[in-house]
């Protein structure tokens, strides 16, 4: 019996060494048979990780709504909230009256003064015939409803969120002085600390001029 050696002896059929050389031949095509059908089997991956594949127009992504440092809170009955707040003074409440028909004169705001997971709420009751503010108050959300963690009723009032700070205006008022003409103003900034409450940072007094054409004259109080 001939050796598998590979080797051809001459002419005639086919010797055992050709029959190496084809199987040889055999398996190193099937071998790159089995070798693409693994690759088309991967889902494209391989060759296309080195790069994006262009298959077609490419989907638009989805747009990501913008998202807020504090959600927005839910709009309030202010009235209502005031009505119901035992740290609300009597006087304040009796005020609170509508002006015409059920409009009541209150404005509200939402921002964020005390980052709070929601935002908070500064109130103002003023007065209907002027708009003179007798209280101002925030509101801030807790356990599902909301708590007042500032008030200032001394009149004339009126509190806003500035920046993430609290501003409170409060008319100054010479002897003698109309209620559409105070003689100055003070501005007070309120910041929210650590300690769960509001404190003062710094305070301005505007004082106006009675003269006509007179500047106004600010002195920082702090």
């Amino acid at each position: 019996m001939r050796g598998l050696t590979g080797r051809d002896t001459g002419p005639g059929p086919l010797v055992a060494g050709d029959t190496v050389q084809a199987v040889s031949t055999a398996v190193a095509v099937l071998a790159a048979l089995a070798l693409l059908v693994s690759a088309c089997g991967t889902g494209g991956t391989g060759a296309r990780d080195e790069g994006p594949a262009h298959v077609g127009p490419a989907a638009s992504p989805a747009a990501t709504p913008a998202l807020s440092p504090t959600a927005q809170a839910e709009r309030v009955d202010a009235v209502r909230l005031i009505e119901q707040d035992p740290q609300v003074s009597a006087a304040v409440k009796r005020a609170l009256k509508p002006c015409v028909a059920d409009e009541y004169p209150v404005d509200v705001s939402y921002g964020d003064l005390t980052g709070n997971s929601v935002d908070d709420i500064v109130v103002n009751v003023l007065t209907c015939g002027d708009a003179v503010g007798v209280g101002a108050y925030v509101y801030r959300g807790r356990g599902g409803g909301y708590e007042n963690v500032f008030k200032a009723e001394e009149p004339p009032v009126y509190a806003e969120i500035d920046r993430g700070d609290l501003v409170v205006t409060k008319q100054v008022y010479a002897k003698g002085d109309p209620v559409s003409s105070p003689s100055g103003e003070d501005v007070i900034t309120y910041r929210w600390s650590s300690a769960g409450r509001f404190v003062k940072e710094f305070s301005t007094r505007n004082e106006y001029s009675q003269a006509v054409g007179g500047d106004l004259v600010v002195t920082p109080d702090d």
